[in-house]
């Protein structure tokens, strides 16, 4: 998604579920013709519609605002920073935040090809203000010979952001700015002359933000003071609303299948187990589910069970979220105290 062409793919991407076929249907097919079929639907699986998350309404909404509010501001525009832990769907609200704004501008100039509304980089490890000017420049296509000075390529950048009608900049990978550093301390004062120069919203994310430090001394005081921070945070499972937006959550990953011998409702009376497996992360859960969609389709069974659910690898951080939530269980309290 840095480069401008890699954006309008992921724009104009939208996974297509496919038509589950009959019995019938399926017992005339050819081998050649059902294995066709069954990689459709594992590759479909593989690639599951998005699930419009609170994160994500909260991220699009307050983005939305601040577009308005800064639209006829000279200087010292607003912008938000998406923050918190790994595997909380930050770049995934990030991402379809600047989908739905492109969209919206699309619907309204139907005919502008030249429109580029939504400009998406990451800041690079160790960033240098060269570094972070090259990501920008990188988006557009604009290239420059190695020995290129800074201001020749933020010149560039900013009269092509310009030309081609910029209005939302979206920053992943926050964290790697590090203002304790004189580099880093330079590649944020270089993020802010962008600011100024760009007539559009700035929208960070990143992982704990807060804690990096990016709000101390006077550069962090400037962040702040223009700053919206969203919180992106795991699902909780506490009796009321937090467990029945899980559970609806599950519920609607869960209408996304296309398996043959699948019973709904199956997910969501595992929702409680889903939880503990994954720690709440949106993340993890939805590799769980796609996982084992595809194994499903891949052993013939079709349908997803607790077992299956239990073979598919997750990551590190939900394996411990699961250990911690086991050990801490009443059930293996008592076993421990017996």
């Amino acid at each position: 998604m840095t480069t401008k062409e890699g954006w309008h793919r992921f724009i104009e991407h939208e996974p297509v579920p496919p038509r589950l076929l009959s019995a019938g249907e399926r017992a005339a097919l050819t081998d050649r013709q059902q294995a066709l079929e069954d990689d459709r639907r594992r590759e479909y699986h593989a690639d599951l519609p998005m699930v419009n998350t609170p994160t994500i309404r909260r991220v699009t909404s307050t983005a939305r605002l601040l577009i308005q509010l800064n639209r006829n501001q000279i200087s010292a525009r607003r912008g938000l920073i998406l923050s918190g832990t790994s595997g909380t769907g930050k770049t995934t609200a990030l991402s379809q935040l600047g989908r739905a704004h492109e969209l919206a501008v699309r619907r309204r100039h139907p005919r502008d090809r030249h429109r580029l509304p939504v400009l998406y980089a990451t800041v690079p490890p160790a960033a240098t203000p060269k570094m972070l000017a090259m990501e920008f420049a990188r988006f557009f296509g604009l290239s420059f010979p190695t020995r290129a000075n800074i201001t020749d390529i933020v010149d560039a950048v900013c009269a092509t952001a310009a030309h081609v009608r910029v209005e939302l900049v979206l920053l992943d990978e926050l964290h790697n700015l590090n203002l304790a550093t004189r580099a880093g301390a330079e590649a944020s004062d270089q993020l802010k002359y962008f600011a100024e120069r760009l007539p559009a919203t700035f929208a960070y994310a990143g992982i704990d933000i807060e804690a990096k430090g990016l709000f101390a001394g006077t550069r962090g005081r400037q962040l702040a003071g223009r700053f919206v921070v969203i919180p992106a945070t795991s699902f909780s499972y506490a009796p009321g609303e937090d467990r029945d937006a899980w559970r609806a959550l599950v519920e609607t990953l869960e209408s996304m299948l296309r398996l043959h011998n699948h019973k709904p409702g199956t997910l969501v009376e595992l929702s409680e187990a889903l939880f503990h497996r994954t720690g709440g992360m949106i993340g993890s859960l939805s590799q769980l589910i796609r996982g084992a969609a595809v194994l499903a389709i891949e052993d013939g069974s079709e349908r997803i069970t607790g077992d299956l659910l239990s073979v598919v690898p997750i990551d590190y951080a939900a394996e411990q979220s699961q250990q911690a939530n086991t050990s801490s269980s009443p059930r293996t309290r008592r076993r421990r105290a017996a």
